[in-house]
């Protein structure tokens, strides 16, 4: 009587059916994994903002006396009528009577932009932050006030006067 040995293993055709299965799954999961990475940068930039945009209008109210969030209605906002501030500068305004920490970069890891008056207070734009976003390149500084597409991650996001000038907002169809 003869015994054949037991087949033990794949064959290549059970291997390579594997692979391109796998290959498959890969290409339609890491563009989803790739946006949503994008998305959580977005959003970290947006709350980082919004924390030091908070603890601008506390020392906005303190100094004078009560400040209107949001205040600048108008269509567009020019930054160049509020004046810049360098990372120190906007520290030794607010540590650490109003946040503990400035945030210096966004998640993509470029330095935020800082706009304060500190000489004029009661100007209709007396503060704002910028993130220039993925690109890191802001093509102005005047800004019409709206939302942009949130997978538009080369938008500029802009703060000013205690509300977003520039944000992500799915746009209804």
């Amino acid at each position: 009587m003869l015994l054949r040995p037991t087949q033990r293993g794949f064959t290549l055709i059970e291997l390579l059916i594997v692979i391109a299965i796998i290959g498959i799954i890969a290409a339609l999961l890491i563009p989803n994994f790739l946006d949503a990475m994008q998305k959580a940068k977005q959003k970290r930039t947006m709350a980082d903002m919004k924390l030091l945009g908070t603890s601008m209008m506390a020392w906005l109210t303190d100094q004078a006396g009560a400040a209107a969030a949001a205040g600048a209605s108008t269509a567009t906002v020019d930054l160049t009528t509020i004046p810049s501030k360098t990372h120190q500068e906007i520290a030794a305004v607010l540590v650490p009577q109003y946040i503990q920490e400035i945030p210096s970069v966004d998640a993509w890891r470029q330095p935020f932009e800082y706009f304060l008056d500190v000489d004029n207070p009661n100007a209709e734009l007396a503060l704002g932050v910028r993130s220039t976003g993925r690109d890191h390149v802001a093509p102005s500084d005047t800004y019409a006030t709206g939302a942009f597409d949130p997978t538009d991650y080369d938008q500029d996001l802009v703060w000013v006067n205690g509300g977003f000038v520039r944000w992500p907002q799915r746009q209804s169809s």
